[in-house]
């Protein structure tokens, strides 16, 4: 028998061969290590126009959340916040700076209408993604990019501690606005009850109980049902919200203690089978069992405490409770219990103000490790709660949830948080005591609450930010550097040891222009253009996508290797949301750009 000849094998490497591939592999793995990337996790993949053509699938991300990446792209884990809710950056470290190019006047609806203009977004931008923006609710768009807050979840929260009620309705004000883009909510009335200015703290809170609610994008976090437009909305399409209209919240609201109850059904997915609801004094409003449209196929009695015996003869359906709920609840009510959402779910029903036990108490300095009801009433309250063989009472865990809220308005709004009870916040409430003590005017102090994004590149990395814009624009970004420390300069008296330029352009183009020659020297750059009702009437529209189109195709090429570049659509008021164009410029980038410039030579 002959044997097949054996098979080629290819000769393995030594001697100076081998020492070239380990040389070869070692520069790879090197040069790897120092390639930043940029990856879009859950939430940043709901927005993403690529992945979600349709817009009902899409769910937007929001104007902070770019702020968070822009100061993790600056300042890795030394960032007042992180962008982890959406997306993942890797080697921050080697990001050479960044570039942002805001337009305002153009909406997610004029990219996804022109997109063969769009080439340089659609060929050079990794992600593009859906944006709610402040323009969409007539807020600040440059407020909320550049503005840095000092606290861990709501906007100004720290002098709120010292009973400002001027501040509280500020920044009560700032929250309302954006939860109206998505609840029914009715203005408050420049005179008469409903103005914020004239409601006085209850005697028994320290601070007002709106800084307690969750935020619009806490509340998506938090898988809450909301009326969002896009995916949210084919999602919740049998939901129904708790009120027909709102009215602004204030800070004597009246809170409801809810809690409910659920079985599995022949569905596989939990249903109502009890609801119970108390009011601030510990009342009980409703505390009724529900008959679910669907058999029940497991009672879960060790967590539910419901039985066979207990759901014979029941008649209540979920449409019943739904009514009762509408009915019950004020227009400005505010819901209080522990991990509400999975409540919501099992009503079916949308409701926007929300506060969560689960959020604003913590005792485990992770943000996303959520303490247990049980622990926290162990813990604050000194009681015993789900010790019963036969399962939880919903009324009891709503009672608990109510306590716990009242006991935090009662100290501060850190009071059993530990993610909050940090050094720098700690640093940052000696530093506004001491400032409360030396100012006369609410004014001179609302000023120290934020800072400008400008401000923590420079503190932390001694590194150099440009702004450039029209007159009109930089106004605004002037408000926000006023009262900083920052060495601030026009553009040609801008030196070495100065921390922000600003360049005042004539143009649009001009202002593009500039950024273009100088992005380079600086770690932090925003280019902030504004068109006119009339470049972007029909007959100009198309002249000035093809301008648009330009600029991008100028910053990109004059942003440096490792740079993120981030283009953001403002959005239209009371129309159409904005849009978020992002990319770290590769090698390959720089190469393609060489055989562009080839071609035409």
């Amino acid at each position: 028998m002959t044997m097949d000849p054996p098979e080629c094998k290819k000769p393995k490497l030594s001697g100076e061969d081998l020492v070239n591939l380990k040389k070869k592999l070692r520069e790879r793995k090197k040069k790897l290590a120092a390639i930043p990337r940029l990856q879009l996790l859950a939430a940043g993949e709901s927005a993403s126009l690529v992945i979600n053509k349709n817009e009902e699938d899409r769910i937007p991300i929001f104007l902070s959340d770019i702020q968070h990446l822009l100061l993790y792209s600056m300042l890795g884990h030394h960032a007042p916040y992180m962008p982890e809710r959406w997306c993942k950056l890797e080697k921050y470290n080697k990001v050479s700076h960044s570039v942002v190019l805001v337009i305002e006047g153009l909406s997610v609806n004029h990219f996804v209408k022109n997109e063969t203009t769009f080439q340089q977004l659609t060929r050079k931008f990794e992600h593009k993604l859906e944006l709610i923006t402040p323009s969409t609710y007539g807020g600040s768009l440059i407020e909320d990019l550049a503005g840095v807050p000092l606290s861990g979840t709501q906007k100004k929260n720290l002098i709120k501690d010292f009973g400002s009620l001027e501040s509280a309705a500020e920044s009560n004000g700032d929250l309302i606005k954006l939860l109206r883009t998505i609840f029914p909510i009715q203005r408050a009335t420049k005179t008469g009850s409903n103005k914020l200015e004239n409601v006085v703290l209850p005697t028994s809170d320290k601070f007002s109980r709106t800084d307690l609610i969750l935020s619009p994008w806490q509340l998506i976090e938090e898988n809450y049902p909301i009326p969002l437009k896009g995916g949210l909305a084919k999602r919740y399409a049998n939901y129904v919200l708790t009120k027909d209209e709102y009215i602004e919240v204030s800070p004597k609201s009246p809170m409801f203690g809810l809690d409910c109850e659920m079985c599995k059904t022949t569905t596989g997915q939990l249903e109502l089978t009890r609801i119970s609801v108390v009011d601030e004094k510990l009342n009980v409003l409703y505390d009724t069992l529900v008959n679910p449209s669907n058999t029940i196929t497991d009672y879960l009695t060790q967590y539910s405490g419901i039985t066979r015996e207990l759901m014979q003869n029941v008649t209540t359906t979920l449409s019943d409770v739904q009514k009762f709920i509408r009915a019950l609840l004020p227009p400005d009510a505010i819901l209080v219990g522990q991990s509400l959402n999975s409540d919501m779910h099992a009503l079916k029903m949308m409701h926007p103000y929300v506060i969560d036990t689960s959020v604003i108490f913590n005792l485990s300095g992770d943000r996303y490790r959520k303490t247990k009801l049980k622990i926290l009433a162990q813990e604050f309250l000194s009681e015993k709660i789900q010790s019963k063989k036969d399962g939880h009472c919903s009324t009891e865990d709503s009672k608990a949830s109510m306590k716990l809220v009242q006991l935090k308005l009662a100290h501060s709004i850190y009071f059993g948080d530990s993610v909050l009870i940090d050094q720098s916040h700690l640093d940052s409430y000696k530093i506004l005591e001491r400032h409360k003590r030396k100012c006369d005017s609410l004014a001179e102090q609302t000023y120290t609450l934020g800072s400008p994004i400008f401000n923590h590149l420079t503190k932390a990395s001694a590194k150099t930010s440009a702004i450039y814009s029209d007159s009109q624009i930089m106004n605004i970004y002037s408000k926000i550097l006023k009262n900083s420390s920052l060495k601030i300069m026009e553009d040609t008296e801008f030196r070495e040891g100065d921390d922000v330029r600003l360049f005042i352009a004539e143009s649009n183009k001009e202002a593009v222009t500039r950024c273009a020659e100088v992005a380079m020297e600086h770690a932090l750059n925003f280019c902030h253009v504004q068109l006119t009702n009339e470049q972007l009437s029909e007959e100009c529209i198309e002249k000035t996508l093809n301008s648009v189109e330009k600029w991008v195709k100028k910053l990109w090429k004059h942003t440096a290797l490792h740079g993120l570049v981030c283009v953001i659509f403002s959005g239209e008021t009371n129309s159409s949301n904005g849009a978020c164009f992002l990319s770290i410029k590769k090698e390959t980038d720089i190469e393609a750009q060489s055989l562009d410039e080839d071609s035409l030579s």
